[in-house]
């Protein structure tokens, strides 16, 4: 039995299909979830990562941990999959554990504690990803238009698609990821320009691009966000490091496969757009 944390998100839906079709048991656990949410034949457990004592029941019978930085606690939730005999935990971090460990602290968190878990380990660290253009779902679905800071500062924004291939094939092979940490990117940097662009061409029809300034884009963000995440995101976004901008070769490396351009992935999406 695998268990996969954050089951209805992006990668988390994505990784549940994967397993599923890979013919493996799969306990499928978010907060609010239902039998509706994953394929027929998936269990599935409503919890709270940031309640660790009440993870009992999702990790019972189970080899191994999909897990997300959720929660204050990996060192309880860590303990609970211990107990239940949960052997291997691939964990979903952030790229900026990285590259700017100061404002990721959260992230890092985590990495430590499965680092000196005593479980088999494999960190993926996400660059930033391509569903991140949801945000614009609205204001192109109505508007056709979309805004966004850094307007030609480009990044390889990753499809989430092949997180979950990478930690589906994690998961199924254990000793040949063992104790690694990969940085999953897509193939080259885009700009939101660009992306905007890509979405535009994916729907047959303009869309008009606007650059925030700082400032705006900090307010937006701070609506959801922690402030040292949204100054880091900020810095990422608009003064990026060579490594941030750099592709990573890892998915490749796992896949034997490049991963999917911002172009392939605004096609697979255009629906939410139209």
């Amino acid at each position: 039995m695998i268990v996969v944390t954050g089951a209805t998100g992006n990668v988390g839906r994505a990784l549940v299909r994967m397993l599923t079709e890979a013919r493996l048991p799969v306990t499928a656990v978010s907060r609010h979830i239902t039998a509706t949410d994953v394929p027929p034949g998936v269990r599935t457990v409503a919890a709270d990562l940031a309640e660790p004592a009440g993870l009992r029941d999702a990790f019972d019978g189970a080899r191994a941990l999909f897990l997300l930085v959720a929660g204050e606690d990996p060192d309880g939730i860590l303990a609970a999959a211990r107990s239940a005999g949960i052997s291997q935990v691939v964990l979903l971090s952030s790229q900026g554990a990285g590259t700017r460990p100061q404002a990721y602290r959260h992230p890092v968190l985590f990495e430590t504690a499965v680092r000196k878990s005593g479980l088999d380990w494999t960190v993926l660290r996400s660059g930033g990803m391509a569903t991140n253009a949801f945000a614009w779902a609205e204001s192109i679905r109505t508007r056709r238009a979309a805004e966004a800071p850094f307007g030609d500062v480009g990044l390889p924004f990753v499809d989430p698609e092949d997180v979950a291939a990478v930690a589906a094939t994690v998961l199924q092979t254990p000793d040949a990821h063992l104790a690694a940490t990969y940085t999953l990117t897509g193939p080259a940097p885009t700009t939101p320009r660009e992306r905007a662009a890509a979405i535009a061409a994916a729907l047959g029809e303009p869309v008009h691009f606007t650059e925030q300034t700082r400032a705006q884009a900090h307010a937006q963000l701070a609506r959801f966000m922690p402030l040292p995440v949204v100054e880091g995101t900020l810095a990422i976004l608009g003064e990026p490091t060579e490594d941030e901008q750099r592709p990573s070769p890892d998915i490749e490396h796992i896949l034997g496969r490049p991963p999917h351009t911002f172009t392939t992935w605004a096609a697979h999406n255009t629906p939410a757009f139209r």
